[in-house]
């Protein structure tokens, strides 16, 4: 399930009252170093700006591909692990604007994940080591270690992603 924190609103729906929560300042500094992150081919230059400007944890060797987009209100709630592909395309949010409400949650995306081009990754959610995301998914919940998911809604497609090489030569 997605861990969020919950924030009730009275008047004009949440998003007309974002400036409540975040700064303008940092909203547009956000946004032009995330616009030139999507656009960068350079994989170093990506996570650098992420970790440095952003705050977000990102690890060894991870790749971001391109046109990917990041929360440009909360990155620095993102964290993931080592040797992780986010796919082309793929979007990580870490809030939502409601009408009555807003929620924030912290994404966290482990060491060794695949994640498919196009995907949207929801607030709060969890993602384990080796886990293999489905192009096109919309990840709203906790995904396990080792497994593969995909689809809208998502579904557990293989629960262990573990094969045994010999098996597939057969």
């Amino acid at each position: 399930m997605r861990q969020t924190d919950k924030f009730p609103v009275d008047g004009p729906n949440s998003l007309w009252q974002m400036y409540r929560t975040v700064s303008r300042w940092k909203a547009v500094r956000n946004f032009v170093c995330i616009q030139i992150s999507r656009y960068t081919p350079s994989l170093p230059m990506k996570r650098w700006i992420y970790r440095h400007m952003l705050g977000m944890r990102v690890g060894h060797q991870t790749s971001f591909a391109l046109m990917v987009m990041v929360d440009v209100f909360f990155p620095e709630r993102i964290e993931v692990g080592d040797n992780t592909i986010i796919g082309y395309n793929s979007t990580i949010l870490t809030h939502e604007y409601l009408i009555k409400e807003y929620r924030i949650g912290t994404v966290r995306i482990g060491s060794h994940v695949m994640i498919g081009a196009n995907t949207t990754i929801l607030p709060g959610v969890t993602i384990g080591d080796h886990a293999v995301i489905g192009a096109g998914s919309v990840v709203h919940k906790n995904v396990a270690p080792y497994s593969f998911v995909a689809g809208n809604p998502l579904q557990v497609i293989r629960q262990d992603v573990r094969v045994n090489l010999a098996d597939l030569q057969e």
